[in-house]
């Protein structure tokens, strides 16, 4: 998903835990709010810890519930068939939302799905929040699990049904009242005030921004005047990772200037880790962003031994990785041969047999201050030293493409969504989406490679080696192929 800003007005809020209050629960299709829908609703209103009216309905999503959340919830495709779509309900939620802190467990799930249903029907909702989860562990630091059925059992609370909204908001209303009996005022005020307090952000950004961030994997882009890009970065949790740029107490120099220049963010989600690291550096390497020191894609040249027993040649890696034996991994010639050189003193190898001293006949200059073995002068074979220098760069070899053709690798995310990265040669090809892959199965007869590739979402059109890729893809292609299958589908490998 990408995201930007959206404008509007964040107003004040209620304070304390005397104050009128909402506790809401949502159920859904699934766990992310770009690409899943509520199913169900509820609110509980309370005001001085007396609870005012409550409030649930269903909600027809537009869409199939799957197997899996029908089990959780209970809640069936044929109970929300007749049930009035979100847009439908969003004014009376509106007003029963309005004026009260927004009250949830794992709050930013249920917020985050009303702001998203509410965008969809064209309006912009904020409000000020509590997470339970985060005030049981402010009140209750000893426990280790602050999950809701967790609560439940030690507060001794009841639940008529769990995982349908109603009953969820029921419970969180007792679970507060259960906390205004066990602590003082002032101890329950100050935790609340703790868990509730909105980040500082830089004053030229919307306040709406902490809101908006979402708590799932992905790329952030932070953007200056005329839209120049200023900063790439992934991050496991887009959320907190912006946010954290903005905390004065960790503020560099750097940091600082990054802040005074910014003007915009932007973000995309991916699925997992992996999907975020190939995106954080196709963008640097294409876009160069002015605050990003690395992953620009710069080391190009590798030592490349032959099975002649030749001595290494310096090799620039311009397509996929050549035939032989590779090693390293080098921004310029000059650092390649010092590199080696330093190796080649540490280990007693010969300079002159590895092509990075010249001479006559004779000896190394190494060997005569008995730093090189002799393989210059016969002293040791030219097999034996060949061997330990490919022994001493071992841990720099790179590895060879252990796939036929172009693969493509799945990801799936704790929210939902599911991507599949193209990968040919250790060189990324794009991500794409499985569903847009089976939609266009049955057209693919002809041409099969062209036509899904352009179902991609491309990461350019350079096919030159990217250093930083292949590190990122030589990490996660170890061991199990589970998650591979061949690109494009269908392709039989001989």
């Amino acid at each position: 998903m990408d995201g930007t800003t959206d404008l509007g007005q964040h107003g004040p809020g209620p304070s304390g835990f005397d104050a009128p209050v909402a506790f809401v629960d949502v159920e859904t299709t699934g766990g992310h709010p770009a690409w899943h829908r509520v199913t169900e609703v509820a609110v509980v209103g309370m005001h001085r810890g007396e609870i005012e009216w409550e409030w649930s309905t269903l909600v027809n999503p537009g869409t199939g519930i799957p197997p899996s959340i029908q089990r959780l919830t209970g809640i069936s495709n044929e109970m929300v068939a007749d049930a009035l779509p979100f847009a439908a309900i969003a004014d009376e939620l509106r007003s029963r939302l309005a004026g009260r802190r927004f009250v949830a467990h794992n709050v930013r799930f249920d917020y985050g799905f009303l702001r998203a249903e509410f965008r969809r029907a064209g309006q912009v909702f904020t409000a000020p929040l509590a997470c339970t989860v985060r005030l049981s562990r402010e009140l209750y630091p000893a426990d280790v699990r602050h999950n809701l059925d967790a609560l439940i059992a030690r507060h001794g609370l009841r639940c008529a049904s769990r995982h349908r909204a109603l009953p969820d908001a029921q419970v969180l209303a007792q679970l507060w009242r259960a906390w205004r009996a066990a602590w003082p005022a002032e101890t329950l005020d100050a935790a609340l005030e703790r868990v509730g307090r909105r980040p500082s952000l830089p004053s030229q950004l919307p306040p709406e921004l902490v809101d908006d961030l979402p708590e799932a994997c992905g790329v952030y882009r932070f953007l200056g005047e005329d839209d120049a890009l200023l900063y790439v970065g992934k991050a496991l949790n887009l959320r907190e990772r912006v946010l954290g740029h903005f905390g004065a107490a960790t503020r560099d120099a750097k940091s600082q200037r990054l802040s005074a220049q910014l003007r915009r963010i932007e973000w995309t989600e991916t699925a997992g880790e992996l999907g975020a690291l190939l995106l954080e550096a196709r963008l640097v390497r294409e876009l160069q962003p002015v605050y990003n020191r690395r992953l620009r894609g710069g080391e190009r040249w590798t030592w490349l031994f032959g099975d002649d027993g030749a001595p290494p040649r310096l090799s620039a890696l311009e397509g996929p990785l050549p035939g032989g034996d590779a090693f390293g991994l080098y921004a310029s010639p000059r650092q390649a041969r010092n590199a080696l050189t330093k190796l080649a003193r540490e280990s007693r190898l010969c300079l002159k047999v590895l092509g990075l001293e010249t001479g006559g006949p004779g000896s190394c200059f190494g060997h005569q201050i008995d730093r090189c073995s002799g393989a210059c002068v016969g002293a040791e074979s030219a097999a034996k030293h060949l061997l330990r220098a490919k022994l001493a760069l071992a841990p720099q070899k790179l590895r060879a493409w252990p796939y036929p053709g172009a693969v493509a690798l799945e990801e799936t995310g704790a929210q939902g969504l599911r991507q599949w990265h193209v990968i040919d040669g250790w060189h990324y090809l794009g991500t794409v989406h499985p569903d847009a892959v089976a939609d266009a199965v049955p057209e693919a007869a002809d041409n099969a490679t062209d036509r899904f590739d352009r179902l991609l979402d491309k990461a350019g059109s350079s096919t030159g080696f990217d250093a930083d890729v292949y590190r990122i893809l030589a990490r996660h292609l170890t061991g199990s192929r589970k998650g591979l299958r061949p690109w494009p589908p269908g392709r039989i490998d001989g």
